[in-house]
């Protein structure tokens, strides 16, 4: 086996990871990047001496240099010339995938609040959420019952990873109940192996 070019700090839990493994797994680099997995917000964390911000993915080069947001990482990927380009060219790929992230944004901000003891939640941060969340998945309801996310590319990983985060760590956003081609959609996307391999633990929420 070669020797791999990259090590990529990931978190179980986080779905901005999760995007950055699946598509090491679908672009067929995993030969070429290996995995550590870390604790985040914790002074031992094993990321910190690489990443400072102690956030993942976290993606750690031959030369030391670290790419840490998940679009720098795809970027990489797509160089290192797998078999699949991830991140898209033309700006309709560029807005699906934005939109997704979008909302995974929010939600990471609805969980975060959810997360904290009941007398320090903002009822006006969780709501916002909530709404921009039901806004967005409609949205992407209709795009997804016109065809789109039908490309495995960053917007593909980006809708796989934020709805098996809904569906694992964020139970509190009833997404499917009334979307049926996003969960069509979502039936068939966990059925490949990436997504099953990366496969983030339950948290109850």
């Amino acid at each position: 086996m070669p020797e791999r070019l990259a090590r990529l700090f990931y978190s179980s839990g986080s779905p901005y990871a999760r995007i950055c493994r699946m598509g090491v797994l679908e672009a067929g680099l995993a030969d070429q990047v290996s995995e550590t997995e870390t604790t985040l917000r914790d002074p031992e964390a094993a990321v910190l001496p690489y990443n400072p911000v102690g956030r993942v993915p976290a993606l750690v080069l031959q030369d030391g240099t670290t790419l840490t947001e998940t679009s720098l990482v795809l970027g990489w990927l797509d160089r290192m010339g797998g078999g699949l380009r991830l991140l898209p060219v033309e700006p309709p790929g560029l807005a699906a995938y934005g939109r997704v992230m979008g909302l995974l944004d929010g939600i990471a901000v609805w969980n975060r609040e959810l997360r904290r003891p009941v007398s320090e939640r903002s009822p006006g941060v969780i709501e916002l959420e909530r709404t921009r969340a039901d806004r967005v998945g409609d949205a992407l309801e209709r795009d997804v019952a016109a065809g789109g996310y039908a490309r495995l590319d960053a917007g593909w990983l980006a809708l796989a990873a934020t709805l098996g985060y809904c569906m694992r760590r964020h139970t509190a956003w009833a997404w499917r109940q009334t979307r049926p081609a996003l969960g069509a959609w979502f039936a068939e996307a966990e059925r490949r192996d990436a997504f099953q391999v990366t496969m983030p633990p339950s948290s109850g929420l």
